[in-house]
């Protein structure tokens, strides 16, 4: 196994996880979604929108197609329907990038300009890593506002990813 196809694991294990939750949350009335519960994103709602919107930003930065937004918090969209649909998208997109890379680009420089434009340059590799890792970050909290709501989210470990099995 190599490193990108530990990146591309990560991107696939993104998605099912995306599944996943969005699955649990079609289920919850758009009233509990939106409740404020004092999270960073402020709700269910809020934190599925602000992970899409950071995965479209990078993406937007991989591929050279900047994406533009307001703020961290911006509300892509309202409706939920529109949003899942949106998140299944990006995922297609996120998978084809990285699939589309081989094993040298994750070792090479990568210069980005952050939403509080400040310029970095950091391996691409690096990058790659944390976009996996923003999304379990903020899943966590999903996960947690979630069972605060009432919803089992189940089991989200990795050895659980069905196309994992050997």
């Amino acid at each position: 196994m190599t490193t990108l196809d530990l990146f591309q694991t990560v991107t696939r294990y993104n998605a099912w996880m995306n599944q996943k939750m969005y699955a649990i949350c079609e289920t919850i009335p758009d009233s509990v979604r939106r409740e404020d519960k004092g999270a960073p994103f402020r709700s269910i709602h809020g934190t599925l929108n602000h992970i899409l919107l950071t995965d479209k930003a990078w993406l937007g930065r991989f591929t050279g197609q900047p994406f533009v937004f307001a703020s961290l918090d911006q509300e892509l969209f309202h409706d939920f329907a529109e949003l899942r649909a949106e998140r299944e998208k990006t995922d297609e997109r996120l998978s084809q990038y990285f699939a589309s890379l081989d094993e040298s680009a994750i070792t090479e420089p990568f210069t980005f300009t952050s939403s509080q434009g400040l310029t970095f340059t950091l391996l691409l590799g690096h990058l790659l890593l944390h976009v996996g890792n923003h999304q379990t970050h903020h899943r966590g909290q999903l996960t947690t506002l979630l069972e605060q709501s009432g919803w089992d989210c189940g089991v989200t470990d990795l050895p659980r990813m069905p196309e994992l099995a050997l």
